[in-house]
């Protein structure tokens, strides 16, 4: 099974689980993980529009890029069997 490699360029997309649950955005990519932030606020949205990384540690979740089923130009799904 192949992996997705995530960037910078990912900030901003929506990640959404298999069954189309909005899990959150991508808030930011440091060190080579993107982050979810689960429940952005105005500020974090407008940041990630303008393509500004929310680079807040206490925010959000690491994505591992092993449970990503595939990526858009505007969203990241999930596998189905996590």
């Amino acid at each position: 099974m192949s992996t997705v490699e995530l960037t910078n360029d990912d900030i901003g997309k929506d990640v959404v689980a298999a069954d189309g649950t909005d899990v959150g955005i991508v808030s930011g990519y440091r060190y080579g993980t993107a982050y979810v932030d689960p429940d952005p606020g105005l500020t974090t949205k407008l940041k990630t529009a303008l393509g500004w990384e929310d680079t807040d540690e206490d925010e959000g979740y690491p994505l591992q890029e092993a449970s990503i089923d595939s990526v858009t130009d505007d969203e990241i799904r999930l596998r189905s069997d996590l």
